[in-house]
């Protein structure tokens, strides 16, 4: 059995509704998912949300109903949205999930058993926000706990510790042999940066005297386990792993089939939960080197160089932006208007302009001009060429082929907004083609000269080829293209209608008969 590409998003926190953010890294995900099924692989996308923690809790407390019922509600929100957004996701993570339970309390047990675990008492400062206890380290350079620490409390409390500092050097190891564990490489250092200031161990529980919302401890009833160790678990839970197997070797073939995985995680979440606490806990698991997963971290999209902010109310809110402009071009808009791994700033007015030059300008009136044009010409029938007719790649059938070798780098390489560059700049060839070889004259002078007909058949299979390249980011669109030239009717609507390796020159069959032109993108008034 061929081994199935495993990607997976952080799971959303339930405390609250999605909003921008979320819906750029749940795209991101499913366009990478997206392209390794167009290289005919077996994809396995997973994503979820985490549930448990004392923010829910205490939210929920304020709208007077159960933990339960709140989680439940604005989980509702989140599957809405991806559906709306066409995310195609293959199994959903929910951390309340009787089957994730087990995992969490058996990986546990097992580390309790190990010595791994331990009990004991620590007095200091707490972050509410986040959950944790802080040390001197967390301070700023005017000896204060910044604000990003929230509301920050003096607390005595006994607790479970995982022991995190006894594979700290394991870890720096470990990171500084596999230099493609996290992408891009600046998150890398990053990283190395922070394991380096690495010290002391890992709460794990929660007293439930203040939070009853969680897994209990397996070992001890009266406690319930640390958010983040429950929430990054998911990862494996899910596809059946079972930690009363001691090695990979011996777990089921349906996880060893799917990992490692690619997580695709914000900036914030990589230190110290994605990259420090997760590798570590798989290490004490037994997970050897090479099956440990690897990080796509992405930044985040700001409003003029700002956090996006409850308090700042400058959230974006991604249903109203796909109510308004539909959501082929909210996610046409987040995948080209970022470079992956760093910040970006969110403007609704680039989004647009992007949309009515690069969408309904450039492919949509591709598409639209070529299908009058060969409607007009010979009721759509198409006549392929043999004699080297003009191109609208000079390179000819070759300069197709270096198009998709680029395609391919640039995605390999998570650069989606170069990645797009591809197909639109091909797009922009053919639209300047069509003004050099200005078809309507031909026509009007010599209706059956073969040159013609050549013009239109290049541009109709290059319309076949460009909706291979934009179907990861652009699956509607793309279908439409396929449907308008009557191309692979019998999988219309299918994810397998399109494949990287039909990106070449010569596609349709000569004497093909395409369909009449429909408006792909119309233009939007802003």
């Amino acid at each position: 059995m061929a081994k199935t590409f495993f990607i997976t998003t952080a799971i959303d926190y339930t405390n609250s509704a999605p909003h921008i953010g979320h819906a750029y890294e749940k795209i991101l995900a499913d366009v990478i998912a997206r392209y390794h099924r167009l290289k005919d692989e077996n994809v396995f996308f997973l994503t979820g949300v985490d549930q448990h923690g004392q923010k829910v809790q205490q939210s929920a407390e304020k709208e007077g109903v159960p933990p339960e019922q709140f989680v439940a509600g604005v989980t509702e929100q989140f599957i809405a949205l991806w559906d709306k957004l066409d995310v195609r996701y293959d199994a959903w993570a929910a951390t309340t999930d009787p089957l994730h339970k087990k995992c969490v309390q058996g990986m546990l047990q097992r580390l309790f058993d190990e010595g791994k675990i331990y009990k004991d008492k620590q007095v200091g400062f707490y972050s509410v926000r986040q959950e944790q206890f802080l040390t001197d380290k967390d301070r700023n350079k005017a000896g204060e706990f910044g604000p990003e620490w929230g509301e920050v409390e003096q607390r005595e409390e006994e607790n479970y510790y995982f022991k995190l500092s006894e594979h700290k050097e394991w870890l720096l190891n470990f990171l500084r042999s596999h230099p493609t564990f996290v992408s891009p490489s600046f998150r890398q250092t990053e990283l190395i940066n922070a394991v380096e200031k690495l010290s002391g161990d890992l709460c794990i529980s929660r007293p439930k005297s203040r939070l009853s919302w969680g897994i209990e401890l397996p070992f001890d009833r009266d406690y319930v386990n640390y958010v983040w160790f429950d929430a990054l678990t998911n990862y494996i839970s899910f596809i059946g792993y079972d930690p009363s197997r001691s090695t990979i070797s011996d777990q089921s073939s349906i996880f060893r089939d799917k990992w490692p995985a690619l997580h695709v995680i914000g900036k914030d979440i990589m230190v110290p939960a994605h990259g420090i606490y997760w590798p570590i806990m798989l290490h004490a698991l037994g997970f050897p080197d090479d099956q440990m997963p690897t990080l796509l971290v992405h930044g985040w999209w700001n409003i003029s160089g700002a956090k996006m902010s409850k308090s700042l109310g400058n959230v974006v809110d991604p249903d109203v932006l796909i109510e308004k402009y539909g959501a082929e071009a909210l996610r046409y808009y987040l995948m080209s208007d970022i470079v992956t791994g760093k910040d970006a700033d969110f403007s609704e007015k680039r989004l647009l302009e992007r949309y009515n030059s690069e969408l309904a300008n450039t492919l949509g009136n591709l598409l639209n001009r070529t299908l009058t044009m060969a409607q007009k010409d010979s009721q759509g029938n198409l006549r392929k060429p043999t004699d080297g007719n003009p191109f609208p790649l000079q390179q000819g059938a070759e300069g197709w082929q270096m198009a998709a070798a680029r395609f391919k780098h640039d995605f390999d390489a998570f650069d989606l907004a170069t990645t797009l560059e591809v197909p639109f700049g091909c797009a922009v060839l053919c639209n300047q083609f069509i003004e050099q070889q200005k078809p309507w004259a031909i026509a009007k002078q010599s209706p059956n000269d073969p040159k013609l007909r050549a013009i239109l058949y290049h541009l109709a299979d290059a319309l076949r080829i460009l909706a291979i390249l934009i179907s990861p980011v652009l699956p509607k669109a793309a279908h439409g293209i396929f449907d308008q030239l009557n191309w692979k009717m019998e999988l219309s609507g299918k994810e397998e209608r399109f494949r990287l390796e039909d990106a070449t020159w010569g596609g349709l069959p000569d004497g093909h008969v395409v369909g009449k032109p429909v408006p792909l993108f119309p233009r939007i008034e802003g």
